[in-house]
Parts: C-alpha cells; structure tokens; sequence
C-alpha cells in the first residue's frame, strides 16, 4: 500500500501500481468523469501515469490552469487528425496548449482559408462524436525515428533528433492518428464539446526567420457551448480594444514599409499622450532624489565587452562595423547602464555620496526578429524610464522599497495597479552561457532579494531561468487584451558589474568597497506603456493624458469669434484644445469629436456667448447643460491636476 496526500491535506491508502485515473474512481466517479490530469510532487501527468510510491497528489479538472492546459493539448491533436484526414499530404509542426487555447503549425502548399477552417471545425466535432480512443506508448530512439520516417514527418524526425539521449519518447494515438508527443492527455475526447477556430497565420519553425514557414491554426475549446460565447464575446471586445488598430484609427502611431519594421512612427497625438507621461515621471524622479543624465546612442564594443553584454547580448544588438576587419567597432545601445557606470566612475565617491539615483529618458536599440514584432508592444527602437540606484549594502533594502513604491505610484495613476502582476525572476543554474557563473553570488544575491520582496508583503512568483545575464529580478507582467503577458518593468539587484567596471566607493574606515547597483524602471517603456493604456481604456483616455481634452464647436460662423475666445481661455490654463470652425452641422462635428473619444465637448452659441458660459457634452455623463465658461474650466484644471481616472 502506498499512501497519496491530496490537495485538501488528507491522506488516503492505495494500492500500489494504480494510475490517477484509477484513483481518481476511487475517490469519485464524479470526479474521474471530470479529471483532466494530475500533479504528482508538483509535476503534471497524465491521468494514465501510474503512482507506486507515497506522493502529493492533484487531481485537476478543466477549472485550473492544468486542466485547461491538458483539455486544450488534446484539442490541438484532434485538429491535427481533422487535418490529416482533409489534407493528407500535410506535414504535422508543434501543438501546444496556449493561454486561452492552442495551436498547431503545419507545413502544406498554401495556406488555411477562412472555408478550410469551417471545413475543419466540422472534422473535428466528427472525431470528437466518434470518440476514438487515446492511447500512450513509448519507443526507442531508433524505433521512434523510423515511425516518424515512414509517416513521412521530417519536423516530428528533427524534434526526437534533438532530444536527450536518456529522454522517453512517447507517442499519442488517437484512432488511426499517431504523433510524437510528451502528453499530457485527456482519458477520452467526448468532454470537449464546443471547439471554434479562430485563425490562421504565417509561423517560422521554431520561432526563427531564417526556417521555413509554416501555417498556423489557432484555436479554442470548452466544455460549454455556453463559455466558447462568453469567450467569443470578449474576443470581441479585445479586438475592438487592441492597440494595434485602435491606435492607428485614433491617429496615434502609424508605421511604413520603407522605414522598417519594428519602427513605428508617433503621430501627434501618440507623441502628445507619450511627452505628458515623459514630463510626469522625469519630474516625479526628481522629486524623488533622482539626477538626471543623458548618454550617447551609441558606444565601442569595448563598453559592451566590460559589462558583458557583448559575451551574452550581442545577437540581440545592432553593431556597426566589423570585428574582423574594422580597428573601431560600434553597437547602438540596448541599455543604459554602462553609460551611467561611466558617469559614476569619472570621480570618486564616499559613502557620504550614495545612495545615487541616476535617471535617464533612453533611447534604446534591440534586435528583434521579425516574427517578435508586435505594434508597439515589441519594437527595435523603443524610449525607456531608465534609472540606477548605486547604493551601499546597508541601503540595499530601502532603495529597493523605494523603487516598488515608485512603481506601485505610477501603476495606480494610470489605473492598471489591480492588472498588474510581480515575478521572481532567477537564474537557471543549468545555463551557464546565458548567465555570469558565479553560483556563490546568484545565492547571496537571490536570498537578499527574496527577504526584500517578502518583507514587502507583495504577491510573486518565482520563476527560473528569466533573471538578467547579472542578476535576479523583479518583473512586472501584465497581460494585453488577447491575453499575452508581458515584462513592462523590471527591478534588478545586480552583483557584478560593479566589480567588471571598478565602481568604487570610501567606506567610514576609509576602505574602497563595491557598491551594490539596483536597475530599474518607473513607468517602463513609453511606447508599450502607450499600447498598454489604450488598451486599457479603449482609447478614451483619462482627461490629463487625452492628446486633446476639449473641443469648442461654434453652432454658426456667427460665434466663431467666442469659440476663439473660450479656446484661448483654457489654452492660457494649460488645457489642450481645439477647435472646430468648419461650416459643418453641428451634429456632425459632434459625432466626429464623439468618435474620437475627446473626453469634452463644448457647444457654443448665442446663449453661451451672451452669458459667457458654455454647453457641455462630456464622454462620462453625455448632455450635461451650460454652465458658466469659469466654472468649467475650474473643474477641468482640477481634473487635469489631480490625474483623475
């Protein structure tokens, strides 16, 4: 007998030898009805594994995240079958599971049409009615290569090709459809009841631009016709939301072929929304101790290779020159921080000098592939808050706060701080060429962290293998309309650039000591945080960082000159306005303001010029009536200058 801890702490004897399904019956058959997979000592398995020792064990259903996971793994196998049945000739990629989802990338002449999808959806629910069974198997290297061979799957033949040597190599059968894979998956495919697909699209193989490409199929399943419509739904609304094309309809970013990828050009109402945020962090930095430098946009690879960015970044850097051939090689920078270092080390410092906090609006270069690239979310020229904070060991702490505080300021502000999410981010001690090897200092270094982060009573995860080349970090993650998470800022204790570049300081003894360096951002970068909030508010910002706050419609010609008035009125008050004198409708200027989510609208006419006053029509409460020109304007400069949302 073996006993199993469940996920409510009790524990249960079993026979040895049984699978979590088995056990699961065991429990309930209402539960084995619904199980999806299990997590044995923190480890996802399939439902067929089989226990034979004393273990912690979860059963999970489609409610969590590993249920999901494994439901939605089996769904992209079943569209890999309906593929193969409609497209025989078709070569099979990769099908993971994704947030909300799944996919599978197929190698076929021509593309998937939106009439192939329908075609496909078909089959699938066909196989699903069928309920054919799955099966798991495993086979020898030599024996899995050539199954893979005479199935004619070159992709699936480079995949185990690639495996370790000791890894299992495991097969899912499902009817007469066999592919490679690590499972897990469902006992049976009849629970997946409602399946849409969504799209198809272009895909490298393996993510890189210089393979081939591949057709994409993403998809969605439930267990609930229901839940697909909920889902469909906000898809709906995500893409109505989605920066990529809101903000081109609000005239907010555009990008050109001829200037290149990954470049998007700010218009000016983009550039607008972006100096507003500019102004506010520089001067709120400052507020907070911060000094302000500006550094080149480029450098010698000489700074680089001290730093060791050159060792572990340079793929990812855009170089000038050439090593071999040229006596001066230089790179656009990716960061900051060497620069700063420069500027520390140009005079010695007493640890009467630190805390220093340098602050830097950057403009900064990353080479990203193609295939990355995403509006302005993922860009190969972005402007980043960058700052750090050289401190002594004693300071650590506090600076650290400090920063989180900022942080947590500035993500309330822009009224994102409940979407926001805290990782750990460690190193992985198994890659010692993606990372400084220095074991001793990645321990010290994430133990400090750690004690920081818990002391600061905030919510993380810890994650290995995603910390900088020098050290821990924290990131911040936040998840956009589609649901792709992404790193907006990071906080990194870093222990070893200092030594690289000899930063220095004169101790009370009169010793030189290390400093300890804190690398972060405030606000990220401005070009993603600009996605983030369109997003985030549909594009109807709030008043203080709406490119345009007001406009002023005269009803007639007759009252342009008051329109102009009350325009140079709240100009003179520091609002951005506008307005419209056209020989346009009324109604028509007003929908067009309307659809450009100005967050007010002030009509004027006889009565209002009369009366000095003007007839509101704001984005929040619609008609709201006149009221006198003063009393608005004192209203919305207290808006502006309290950030409301």
């Amino acid at each position: 007998m073996i006993k199993i801890t469940l996920k409510d702490g009790s524990v249960k004897e079993f026979e040895t030898g049984l699978s979590v399904h088995e056990i699961a019956r065991n429990i309930s058959e209402g539960l084995a009805r619904v199980a999806c997979c299990g997590v044995v000592n923190g480890k996802v398995v399939d439902l067929r594994f089989i226990i034979n020792e004393d273990c912690d064990l979860n059963i999970c259903t489609f409610d969590s995240e590993e249920g999901k996971d494994t439901f939605r793994h089996t769904s992209s196998h079943i569209l890999a079958y309906a593929v193969k049945r409609l497209h025989p000739d078709t070569k099979l990629a990769i099908g993971p599971s994704i947030t909300n989802g799944f996919y599978y990338d197929f190698d076929k002449d021509g593309s998937f049409s939106s009439e192939d999808l329908v075609k496909l959806e078909a089959e699938m629910k066909k196989i699903v009615k069928e309920d054919p069974q799955i099966e798991r198997f495993e086979l020898p290297r030599a024996e899995a290569l050539k199954l893979m061979e005479e199935k004619g799957e070159p992709y699936k033949v480079e995949l185990i090709n690639d495996l370790p040597e000791d890894e299992v190599i495991s097969f899912y059968k499902l009817g007469d459809f066999v592919d490679l894979c690590a499972g897990p998956h469902l006992m049976s495919v009849k629970s997946i009841k409602a399946i849409k697909l969504l799209r198809s699209a272009g895909a490298y193989w393996r993510g890189d631009e210089k393979n081939k490409m591949l057709s994409r199929i993403y998809g969605t399943t439930f267990q609930k016709k229901t839940d697909l419509d909920a889902y469909l739904e906000a898809l709906e609304d995500a893409k109505k939301r989605d920066h990529n094309k809101l903000g081109r309809d609000l005239k907010l970013f555009t990008t050109d072929e001829n200037v290149g990828q990954g470049l998007p050009l700010l218009m000016p109402k983009g550039a607008k929304v972006v100096q507003v945020l500019q102004r506010w962090i520089e001067d709120e930095e400052e507020n907070r101790g911060y000094v302000l430098t500006k550094t080149p946009y480029m450098a010698k690879s000489d700074l680089y290779k001290i730093s060791g960015h050159w060792q572990h970044y340079k793929d990812g850097m855009f170089v000038l020159g050439d090593e071999e051939k040229d006596d001066e090689v230089l790179a656009l920078r990716p960061m900051t921080c060497p620069f700063q270092f420069a500027i520390y080390n140009s005079e010695q410092h007493s640890y009467r000098d630190l805390p220093i906090r340098y602050a830097e609006t950057s403009t900064l270069f990353r080479k990203e592939s193609s295939g990355e690239m995403h509006g302005l979310i993922r860009v190969r020229q972005f402007t980043l808050s960058d700052g750090h904070l050289i401190c002594t060991p004693e300071q650590l702490e506090e600076e650290f706060k400090e920063v989180v505080d900022l942080i947590k300021y500035v993500m309330t502000t822009l009224g994102i701080e409940n979407d926001i999410t805290y990782r750990f981010s460690k190193w992985d001690p198994n890659d010692t060429h993606k990372y400084i090897n220095n074991p001793k200092a990645w321990e010290e270094t994430q133990t400090i962290m750690k004690q920081i982060l818990d002391h600061l009573a905030i919510d993380y995860v810890e994650v290995e293998g995603e910390a900088a080349f020098y050290g821990p970090k924290l990131d911040i993650q936040l998840k956009n309309v589609h649901g792709k998470e992404d790193t907006i800022i990071t906080v990194q204790i870093d222990f070893a650039l200092a030594e690289r570049f000899n930063m220095t300081y004169i101790d009370k003894d009169g010793n030189k000591k290390l400093p300890y360096i804190i690398h972060r951002s405030s606000i990220g970068c401005y070009e993603r945080t600009l996605a983030m909030i369109i997003e985030k508010y549909a594009g109807a910002f709030p008043t203080w960082l709406s490119p345009t706050q007001v406009k002023v419609l005269p009803i007639s010609d007759k009252f342009n000159d008051y329109a102009e008035s009350v325009v140079k009125t709240l100009r003179n008050k520091g609002v951005r306005v506008e307005g419209d004198y056209r020989g346009e409708k009324i109604g028509y200027k007003i929908r067009e303001a309307t659809l450009e989510k100005v967050p007010y609208i002030l009509i004027v006419g006889e009565k209002e010029a009369e009366n000095n006053a003007v007839s509101i029509r704001s984005r929040k409460n619609g008609d709201e009536g006149s009221v006198s020109l003063n009393t608005f304007v004192d209203r919305i400069v207290r808006e502006i200058e309290d950030k409301e949302k």
